[in-house]
């Protein structure tokens, strides 16, 4: 009956215009490189001192679904991760987008968006409470445990060159390191320059990495004097078919558990849920070969675990006043501003509020695959424009999307710089995943490790003896030695058959 007054205030004609303005403007702040939801909500958050309670949190939450969806759009087009949770999009949406499947590939992430949303929706709405109660029982180690699995999927995301893809790894963990160490408060690696002491900036690194890079990359090797692949090759038929929910259920049902359970775990974020998703995704599937060629099914695991992992963080942060992510702190912070305390009471003092803003978390997901769906053949059309026009509106998004963030030009050297090591690493065959994987889940990793050594005062032995980090260690260790033993599968299946 609550979740039902709820959706009454949240189709009501405003909170609902609202919503689907929100969300409008979150697709596009999340497809512009360098502006991000979390941006335009910490920039609103004065406006929404004189808007009312609900209004204002109708607003944020509808920033919140589009700009995590927004980065599709670019990730796929562009090869730009609009956030970090859409990293690995790119890897399958980019290679589709240059078969001339682009409104395929866009038409299937947002349908993963939508059925990622609906699917962690029904958990919110279910199961916040216990669920939440549940999450903060995670002790550090459990985490640490937890980003260490992460971080053994690099190795099946290299599987074909195994040796370079942990070496890509180990060199994404030492270009994290250099910034203030968390536990002497003493600068380390910065090698005395200043603009270093608060580590490498996230998003320089990958406009550098990813935009900046494939322009530097395609200039090198003639692409720009090409015409666009999109113009030689099929559309790959319809943009969606409705056979698609059974081809691709499965995937679509495992990711959305996968999202919204690391969602639910504070502080872990969308990038984890997206990078777990898409390596069990390719664990399952039997065209294995094709993951990071323009696979489907890396595309639908990738979107329909981020955007599952929205609604998971939502479950802490309004049942426990706990925050999932960035955008979660604000959202917390703007319901203090209107003296609304986030936390167990919220649903006994605020419940009207409190459902009606899960309510909203639903409509701005519809509204979300409505608005990316229905612009998905102009925004396809961007692969049809030969490269070399193309390249100065990248150039320019890189620079602009670089320094927005951080506006000096410390970051325009940073982004210099990963580009070229980005052109260097491709040409010497060293995949760039790893490399962007260790270099986001290295410091979490840290700092989850130093957080408990600190609360046992040095002893190592509950990474090893409390049953949930054991349980991930093991699971850790079978993804590390799989890769192996299928080898030795196939070679001992080769030697017979000859």
């Amino acid at each position: 009956m609550d979740l039902l007054h709820g959706f009454q205030q949240a189709l009501a004609p405003w909170p609902l215009f609202l919503s689907i303005l929100g969300t409008a403007v979150g697709i596009v702040m999340g497809a512009i490189p360098g502006l991000t939801g979390a941006m335009l909500i910490a920039l609103l958050l004065p406006v929404t001192f004189y808007m009312e309670p609900f209004h204002s949190v109708v607003l944020i939450v509808g920033i919140y679904v589009g700009s995590v969806s927004g980065g599709l759009i670019t990730a796929i087009m562009l090869r730009i991760p609009g956030t970090v949770s859409n990293l690995m999009t790119v890897l399958d949406g980019y290679p589709m987008a240059q078969q001339g499947k682009a409104q395929r590939a866009i038409a299937l992430a947002a349908i993963a968006s939508l059925v990622g949303g609906i699917l962690s929706w029904i958990v919110l709405a279910a199961f916040a409470e216990p669920l939440s109660r549940w999450a903060t029982g995670f002790t550090p180690f459990d985490y640490f445990a937890l980003v260490l699995l992460a971080l053994a999927f690099i190795v099946t995301l290299s599987e074909g060159a195994l040796l370079k893809g942990l070496l890509s790894a180990a060199l994404g963990f030492l270009c994290a390191l250099p910034g203030i160490d968390p536990s002497s408060a003493q600068a380390r690696l910065t090698f005395g320059l200043v603009e270093l002491n608060a580590g490498v900036p996230l998003l320089p690194f990958f406009v550098g990495m990813f935009a900046f890079g494939a322009v530097l990359s395609d200039i090198a090797s003639g692409a720009h004097d090409r015409a666009p692949k999109s113009q030689m090759a099929s559309d790959g038929g319809p943009a969606f078919r409705w056979s698609d929910f059974r081809l691709h259920g499965g995937n679509f049902l495992r990711s959305s558990v996968i999202g919204t359970a690391i969602g639910i775990l504070p502080g872990i974020g969308s990038n984890i849920a997206s990078i777990v998703s898409y390596t069990v995704a390719r664990l399952f599937s039997r065209e294995q070969n094709k993951f990071g060629h323009g696979s489907e099914e890396g595309v639908v695991a990738s979107e329909t675990a981020n955007n599952a992992a929205v609604g998971g963080a939502l479950i802490p942060t309004l049942a426990l006043g706990i925050p999932g992510s960035l955008v979660d702190i604000l959202l917390l912070t703007a319901l203090i501003i209107h003296s609304i305390q986030p936390g167990p009471l919220l649903f006994v003092n605020s419940g009207d509020l409190a459902y009606g803003l899960i309510a909203t978390y639903l409509i701005a997901t519809i509204a979300m695959a409505v608005i990316v769906l229905g612009t998905s053949r102009w925004i396809s059309a961007i692969a049809k424009i030969r490269l070399a026009y193309l390249m100065p509106v990248i150039l320019v998004a890189s620079v602009v999307g670089a320094y927005a963030m951080e506006g000096t030009s410390a970051s325009l050297w940073v982004m210099v710089a990963f580009g070229i090591l980005g052109v260097v690493m491709e040409r010497l065959g060293y995949p760039l995943a790893p490399f962007a994987i260790a270099f986001v889940l290295g410091p979490i990793a840290e700092s989850r490790l130093r957080s408990g050594l600190q609360m046992t005062a040095g002893d190592w032995s509950p990474l090893f003896t409390n049953p949930l980090p054991l349980s991930l260690f093991a699971l850790t260790a079978v993804l590390l030695v799989a890769p192996s033993i299928r080898r030795l599968a196939r070679r001992k299946t080769f030697s017979k058959s000859t």
